[in-house]
Order: C-alpha cells, then sequence, then structure tokens
C-alpha cells in the first residue's frame, strides 16, 4: 500500500513536446492512462509532495504594498497542476473550487493558493477572488479561485509555507510528473502506463518510476539514518549503564558481606536484605533517569530536527522510555539482590 493509497510517480521529459502540442499530449495521455484496468485517477503536475519542486516565483498580490525595487516582490513557490490532482492526493478544497479542465490558454489565468497563503495574505478575510500578478500589474492579473488544504512539498518536519498551484493547461512546466492512483500494486502497471503514454508519443522519456511511499522513504532517507545511528549509541549505552549498575550492586553485596549477615542474624528476614539491595539500585536508576530527562529537555532543540510526529518532550514518550528503561535496570538488579539473601550468617561472621 502506498503512501496515499496505490500511486505511481513518474517523470516525462521535456523533449516529447517538440512533436506534439503541449496540451494535446498531456490530454491524450491523461485519457490513454486513465482508461488502464485497476487505474482510479491520474493527473499531471509539477510540485509533487517532498520532492521540493517548484519554480521560484516573484509576485504581487491585491492588497499587499506595492514594492519599490524588484527585489521587493513577495517570493512564492509557483506550482502547476491539472484538474484531480488535490483529489488524487487527498488535499481537500477549503473554499471556492478545484482546477478544471477549461482553465486553458484560451481562458482567464487562475490559481489554487493552500490554506497558509490564504492566512498569511488575507487573514480575516476571504483569499477566493483576491488577484496577484507575476509579471508587471499592467499585465492580466491571475485570479485565485480556490484554497485548498496544506501539503508539505519539501519536507515533513517543516511547517507549511504558502503555496500556488496554477493550471498546468495555463502554465506549463519544463517537466512534469504523472501522478496515477491505482487499486492494484502500482508497480504491476509500470509498463502499463510506459506503453500508454509512448502510445501518443513513442520518444516520449518515462523514467523514475516510484510509489509515493518510496518517495516519502527517500526525503527521510538522512534524519532516518542518523535516527538509527542515535539510536545505536543509545542501546550500547543503555547496556554499558545496565552492566555498570549490575557491577556496582555485586560489588557492594561482596564488600557488605559482614553487614548482611549481621542483619540477618539479628533478625532481618530475606525480604528486608532484599529490599535493602534493591532500594540502593533504584535510587542509582532514579538519578540516572533523572539525568537522562533533564538533557532530553535540554537537547530538545537537536533532537527535533531528527524527529516527525512526536515532539522530543512529549511526555508520554518520556515516561513510557523511563518506565521501559526503570524495568529492565530493576531487572539487572535482582542478581545482586538474590546473593545478598544467600549469605550464610554463620559462614559469614567465622
Amino acid at each position: 500500500m502506498g503512501w496515499f493509497g496505490r500511486d505511481v510517480v513518474g517523470g516525462v521529459g521535456e523533449e516529447i513536446f517538440c512533436e506534439v502540442g503541449i496540451a494535446n499530449f498531456h490530454h491524450r495521455a491523461l485519457e490513454r492512462v486513465s482508461a488502464i484496468p485497476s487505474v482510479e485517477q491520474a493527473a499531471f503536475a509539477w510540485g509533487v509532495p517532498l520532492t521540493g519542486n517548484n519554480w521560484p516565483g516573484a509576485i504581487e498580490i491585491e492588497g499587499q504594498p506595492a514594492p519599490a525595487r524588484e527585489s521587493d516582490r513577495i517570493a512564492i513557490p509557483l506550482r502547476s497542476a491539472t484538474e484531480g490532482y488535490f483529489k488524487l492526493l487527498h488535499l481537500p478544497i477549503i473554499e471556492g473550487r478545484d482546477i478544471r479542465a477549461s482553465d486553458d490558454r484560451k481562458a482567464s489565468a487562475v490559481a489554487v493558493v493552500n490554506k497558509a497563503f490564504a492566512d498569511r495574505y488575507f487573514p480575516g478575510s476571504s483569499a477566493v477572488g483576491r488577484k496577484f500578478w507575476t509579471n508587471r500589474r499592467d499585465r492580466p492579473a491571475t485570479q485565485i479561485v480556490g484554497v485548498v488544504a496544506n501539503g508539505r512539498t519539501v519536507d515533513l518536519t517543516q511547517e507549511a509555507e504558502p503555496e500556488i498551484y496554477l493550471s498546468l493547461w495555463q502554465a506549463s512546466a519544463f517537466s512534469k510528473h504523472l501522478l496515477v492512483r491505482t487499486s492494484a500494486d502500482p508497480r504491476t502497471i509500470a509498463a502499463s502506463i510506459r506503453r500508454e503514454i509512448r502510445g501518443v508519443l513513442p520518444t516520449a522519456a518515462v523514467e523514475n518510476m516510484k510509489t509515493l511511499e518510496d518517495v516519502r522513504g527517500e526525503s527521510l532517507a538522512t534524519r532516518a539514518f542518523a535516527m538509527q545511528l542515535l539510536a545505536g549509541f543509545a542501546i550500547v549505552g543503555g547496556v554499558l549503564t545496565l552492566v555498570g549498575t549490575y557491577g556496582v550492586l555485586s560489588l557492594s553485596v561482596a564488600s557488605r558481606r559482614r553487614e548482611l549477615a549481621i542483619r540477618a542474624a539479628v533478625g532481618a528476614e530475606k525480604r528486608d536484605i532484599r529490599n535493602l539491595i534493591l532500594g540502593e539500585g533504584f535510587r542509582l536508576i532514579a538519578s540516572g533517569i533523572a539525568v537522562g530527562v533533564l538533557a532530553a529537555i535540554a537537547f530538545s532543540r537537536v533532537l527535533r530536527t531528527f524527529l516527525f510526529g512526536v515532539e522530543p518532550t512529549d511526555p508520554l514518550t518520556l515516561i513510557g522510555v523511563a518506565l521501559a528503561f526503570a524495568t529492565v535496570a530493576m531487572l539487572a538488579c535482582w542478581e545482586p539482590a538474590r546473593r545478598a539473601t544467600a549469605v550464610d550468617p554463620v559462614e559469614a561472621l567465622r
């Protein structure tokens, strides 16, 4: 199962458009790919989630102060998509409408912005119907027709930034991705997708086909490796701590044989001696856990860059890890405590 269901992402090279019209190729390719059995939805786009693909845009937004210099214009990542792109990725339209097939070069320029864009530039009011200019204000403006939920195009660990989605029929990118949602294993239809696209144009370059789950894994690969490395060091550190706790208690029991024998001789029961040793071990463990929790909180900013979906100071996580470590550490204390209860008072005093 892919990240957004059973999906396939394939890159389509730009060189195909020297022989076939851009819009004509995309329309025919979508029709043929959509007709493949088990294909539920298909869409072209430039700006697939977690790939960071976009082209930088310097725009002027209606209602915002006009920039004094060209460098003062607002920089916003621009992307383009065909109709059905947001539905395919399960990104709901919050307000207004989606991009339509009729939003071509014959129609007025339209765009869909994400919620982060609407919240930043039109707080407390609707962004639908507002305009922005990608060129000078004396050129035709692009009208915002919809607001879509925030997606993560660059990184899962980063907050969503303002984004603009143009109609691919009006703003064609240099290179594109074909997104396909299927009800079957996406790898089984990869050949069919390639065949249908090349049926439209035999020289079409179709490459880098992968599931969005693969894309997600690649985007997190660096952090995953770092987390695995940190986890390995943590396991080694934990084992050394447990061995150290066991060694300290074992040495304590050996050096206190006479004391333990006297306690047993004057009436201390085995339960009392065992609790004495376990209490000493618990104090060592509790102090270690306290230092570890304080260190985790102190280095939370560093840990935050390696985490997704959980905060470094998440109380449930800290409590769960502390309890798990305490349980294992107390098991390491059990053997020294058992040996302490097995001390023979007569033999030890002799």
